[in-house]
């Protein structure tokens, strides 16, 4: 039974195509099944299996030939007797095959969509099955199929209705270009049941695509965020542990000394008093042997003396008499000596006080708490300063004891010469603290000592802080603008330099007058060209920003972008000429005897009594107008910033020039370029000329403002920035007018 059980399991891994894996129910649970199709999609119909077929359609691999399938056609022709019904190989199965819909064996085969879906054919070729109804494809006729089922049903020893094939389904030809936010799911326009989602929040796929790339951007920003934060923490953390690590050993090394000190104590004690013992004994027993020894000889004399009473009182009576005179002198003698009676040393004991306070004074410094160790001073977070605090914070390890903390504190440079940097300390019971009374944009120098009852910590390592910047300050007389932008200049105000700059922008109209309107930041140096909207009046600051953070806002100054405003460059101006206080009259005044000419330069007029305006670098329509005398003789037009200065305005190729001079009660009007001029005349004297510089159509036009007459037009090639000048030959004024709407009549041109 098992060798028939093992030859049917081989001819069933034999028969079943390359791409077919069988996956035995035994391997999975009801939990862990392998999950072979989506759960959500509608069509596939769930049956109770025991087993699972995996089944990916796909085409045969390149490198096959066509002698292959056919012998894989022979093989299937012969084990399942197939020679007289069906032809299986290259070709197709006959076309009159009958089909077997899935709907007839739900258990076998589950489909996709409906019962009724399409399904690629699995013939050995590759080839479609064609437009018929779905089936087994160039696997036969349903009897072959259940017969090739029941064969792997008897391989693994299992009735044959225990397993049940899946077929993944296909993709879509037709791709979704539409998604329901509320069922999401996505859609296409065109498919049947479209109507379902009416109602619901149906957005294009495309959106719906960014909408949610766009989420996930957020999520993982915050994620991200998230997971700084929590690398910040493990890593203070891990501070912390090695802290108290080294705490605790430093304790342990502390009770091992002091128990080693009050044992090397008691043991002195010990040997102090145990010497002393024995030097009192000692003395005890020598005085008590020496009195034993004096009683002995004592006590031997005494006896001596009886015995030789005694043996005198047996003698003769004479010698008797001669003996006991002499006796009696010896008696005499010896009881007149006095014998010491008393014991020299008593035997008790004295009481032997033993003095532990020094003892008891190093077991006590046992239990005190031990003085803190250095704590750890914070770097400077960002935006903790202003232009005369700083907030600096530190911490401490966790299972030390502090009563104070001393923050001391001083500047890192000291511009006053001769001058020792002063340090500062004051005491704070906090692990923060903002200190008050600096100096703007410095750089101060931090260290902080941790106190209790045992004495002072180590100071901690030193953190350089620095205070915000002061405000900038806007140079309102050099601000330059036009319809579209604003080029921004101010001073630092700061003697250090500062990391960057920003510019707020806020439309002082209505209904945007509330708040910044707009921010323009990292700027690097002391002017910004920002962008403006046309016909508009804008408040500008600017901040001033290092590691300390932003200052205060400067002083606000107001821009206009109504026409072309520009100042006049004094830098430019000709010695003969002067600037009015508003900044837009020119004048020349006669020249004294004996005045000089002024020596050539780079930078200002010295033959052309000129100067030049300071026009926004900008490309675009530029427009302005100059008031004149008729009799004055006068020079307008533009210049590149580098046209030479010891020349005449026009003659050179550097600008473009209207001159009018007045002689004999004539009037004279040239248009100079590089000393040449058109042959032309006016008629009407212009009192007021406008001035009209286009950059994208590279002309330069000049118009009577009061008869709105065009008078002449410049072709000319713009290869860089030019501004506006303006030169008076004889004494007079000029007066300029910028920051003016274009009129009606010069918009043509």
């Amino acid at each position: 039974m098992d060798e028939e059980a093992g030859e049917a399991r081989e001819l069933a891994r034999s028969l079943a195509p390359k791409d077919v894996h069988f996956y035995h129910m035994d391997l999975y649970d009801s939990e862990d099944r392998l999950q072979i199709l989506p759960a959500e999609n509608p069509g596939m119909r769930r049956d109770v299996v025991q087993a699972e077929v995996i089944h990916e359609p796909r085409r045969a691999e390149k490198g096959k030939t066509q002698r292959d399938h056919d012998e894989d056609a022979d093989d299937l022709v012969h084990l399942f007797a197939l020679d007289g019904d069906h032809e299986l190989g290259g070709e197709c199965v006959d076309e009159n095959m009958p089909r077997i819909e899935v709907s007839e064996y739900p258990s076998y085969m589950l489909a996709r969509g409906e019962a009724a879906a399409e399904q690629r054919d699995w013939r050995p070729g590759g080839d479609a099955a064609g437009a018929g109804g779905p089936g087994c494809g160039g696997w036969g006729s349903p009897g072959q199929c259940r017969d090739l089922r029941e064969a792997y049903g008897c391989a693994r020893g299992r009735a044959s209705d225990e397993y049940a094939c899946y077929v993944i389904p296909e993709e879509e030809d037709e791709a979704a270009d539409a998604f329901c936010a509320t069922c999401k799911t996505p859609l296409r326009a065109s498919e049947e049941g479209f109507d379902q989602h009416q109602g619901h929040e149906v957005t294009p796929l495309d959106e719906a695509l960014e909408s949610a790339k766009d989420e996930i951007h957020r999520n993982m920003f915050r994620l991200e965020k998230q997971i700084i934060e929590m690398e910040n923490f493990a890593s203070h953390l891990e501070e912390v542990f090695i802290a108290v690590e080294e705490n605790f050993g430093r304790q342990e090394q502390n009770f091992e000394s002091h128990y080693n000190e009050v044992l090397e104590t008691l043991a002195q004690k010990y040997e102090e008093k145990i010497q002393a013992l024995g030097e009192k004994k000692r003395e005890k027993l020598e005085a008590l042997y020496g009195q034993l020894v004096s009683c002995g000889e004592n006590l031997g004399a005494c006896k001596e003396l009886m015995e030789t009473v005694e043996e005198m009182c047996h003698e003769e009576k004479v010698e008797f008499i001669k003996d006991a005179v002499a006796m009696a002198d010896r008696l005499g003698k010896f009881l007149k000596t006095k014998t010491d009676m008393e014991i020299s040393a008593q035997p008790d004991f004295e009481d032997q006080t033993l003095d532990f306070s020094d003892v008891e004074q190093l077991m006590g410094s046992i239990n005190t708490v031990p003085a803190p160790s250095a704590p750890v001073i914070n770097p400077q977070a960002p935006n903790s300063a202003s232009g005369s605090s700083v907030r600096v914070c530190w911490s401490l390890y966790s299972d030390d004891t502090v009563e104070s903390y001393g923050l001391s504190y001083r500047p890192v440079r000291d511009s006053s010469p001769g001058k020792g940097r002063a340090e500062f300390t004051m005491t704070v019971k906090e692990t923060y603290c903002a200190v008050t009374n600096l100096m703007p944009n410095t750089q101060y120098e931090f260290w902080v000592t941790a106190q209790n009852r045992a004495g002072t910590s180590p100071a901690s390592e030193r953190a350089v802080y620095t205070t915000a910047p002061s405000p900038p300050i806007i140079k309102s007389k050099e601000i330059r603008s036009c319809e579209e932008a604003a080029l921004i200049c101010w001073a630092s105000g700061n003697l250090n330099p500062v990391d960057s700059y920003t510019v707020e922008l806020t439309q002082a109209e209505p209904p945007r007058a509330s708040g910044v309107t707009e921010s323009v930041v990292g700027v690097p140096t002391c002017e910004a060209l920002v962008q403006l909207q046309p016909r508009q009046s804008y408040s500008i600051c600017v901040r001033a920003l290092n590691m300390g953070g932003p200052s205060a806002r400067s002083e606000p100054a107001t821009v206009y972008t109504t026409g072309s405003h520009f100042p006049l460059n004094e830098h430019t101006c000709h010695p003969w000429l002067t600037i009015s206080q508003d900044g837009f009259t020119v004048v020349r005044s006669e020249r004294t005897t004996g005045e000089r000419e002024p020596l050539p330069s780079n930078t200002r007029f010295t033959r052309c009594v000129a100067v030049m305006g300071n026009l926004i670098p900008v490309q675009g329509r530029h427009y302005w107008e100059v008031e004149v005398d008729a009799c004055l003789d006068y020079t307008v037009g533009v210049a590149s910033e580098d046209v030479p200065k010891q020349e005449d305005l026009g003659a050179n190729c550097l600008s473009w020039c209207m001159r009018h001079t007045f002689a004999s009660s004539r009037h004279k009007y040239e248009f100079l370029h590089n000393k040449m001029a058109p042959d032309l005349r006016i008629t009407v004297s212009p009192r007021k000329i406008g001035i009209l510089l286009d950059y994208e159509s590279s002309k330069l036009s000049f118009f009577n403002v009061d008869i709105s007459q065009h008078l002449y037009t410049f072709s000319c090639q713009l290869h860089q920035f030019v501004h506006p000048c303006f030169s008076l030959e004889k004494p007079g004024c000029l007066k300029i007018h910028n920051g003016i709407p274009m009129p009606k009549h010069v918009t043509f041109y």
